[in-house]
C-alpha cells in the first residue's frame, strides 16, 4: 500500500507542494463528480451567477447542455484520477 505520509514533508506552518497538489486534485475529482451528477442544477447556479451582472443566459437546446455538461463532468473525473495518479506515483 502506498504511504502518503513518506511522500508528505509538511512541517509546523509550511505546507508541502506534495499536499498542495493533492488537496486541489482532490477538490477537482469532487467538483467533477458534482458537475457529473447534478448537470441542471449547475447550469441553474450558472445562469443565477451571470444574473447580477445584467446578462440573461439560456441554453439553446437544454437537453443538450446538460449532456455536454455531464460529459465535462465525467471529463474533469478522468483528470483528475490520472492527475492523481501522475502525484502519487511520481
Amino acid at each position: 500500500m502506498l504511504n502518503l505520509f513518506a511522500k508528505c514533508s509538511c512541517c509546523g506552518w509550511m505546507i508541502c507542494l506534495f499536499c498542495v497538489r493533492l488537496t486541489i486534485v482532490v477538490i477537482a475529482i469532487a467538483f467533477g463528480a458534482l458537475v457529473a451528477w447534478k448537470p441542471k442544477k449547475i447550469i441553474e447556479i450558472q445562469i443565477a451567477l451571470y444574473r447580477p451582472f445584467n446578462w440573461k443566459i439560456e441554453p439553446i437546446s437544454m437537453e443538450e447542455e446538460i449532456r455536454n455538461t455531464r460529459i465535462m463532468g465525467l471529463a474533469v473525473i478522468v483528470i483528475g484520477i490520472l492527475s492523481l495518479a501522475c502525484i502519487l506515483l511520481s
